[in-house]
């Protein structure tokens, strides 16, 4: 069986939905593959969380990622939206999920570890819920 196509959407995908592609990709590349887009994009990504994940994982985010807007990925099976306060668009999905995440940018380096933290424990739920075929 295909893997699922997991999209981590955000408004900018510069920052939440970036973390959870570059996470997604380091805890569960085995159980499914990891998107990140947005609704608008910026010119880079989110410097403080480029840091971060390097920091913690080695992972240099700005290597194989960049920001994208959801017409410029593969059509999602899971769709995990980061919690932005914004009516995301509609995408036809089998499974749906809000993370409900404090957006860190401007408020310094704990508020960032903190989401950090929270995105990889999600990561880990969502691996799980699809291998115990859950979704």
């Amino acid at each position: 069986m295909n893997k699922p196509k997991v999209a981590f959407i955000c408004v900018h995908n510069s920052c939440r939905s970036q973390i959870a592609e570059a996470l997604g990709r380091y805890l569960a590349s085995e159980v499914f593959e990891s998107y990140s887009a947005g609704t608008q994009t910026k010119p880079q990504i989110n410097q403080d969380a480029v840091k971060y994940v390097k920091q913690l994982y080695d992972i240099d985010m700005e290597k194989a990622q960049y920001s994208k807007l959801i017409a410029d990925i593969p059509s999602p099976d899971i769709v995990i939206t980061m919690g932005c306060n914004v009516s995301c668009p509609i995408l036809p999905c089998i499974y749906r999920e809000d993370w409900g995440l404090i957006d860190p940018i401007g408020k310094g380096e704990d508020a960032f570890l903190e989401t950090i933290k929270a995105i990889h424990r999600r990561i880990l739920e969502l691996k799980d819920k699809i291998l115990e075929n859950r979704i």
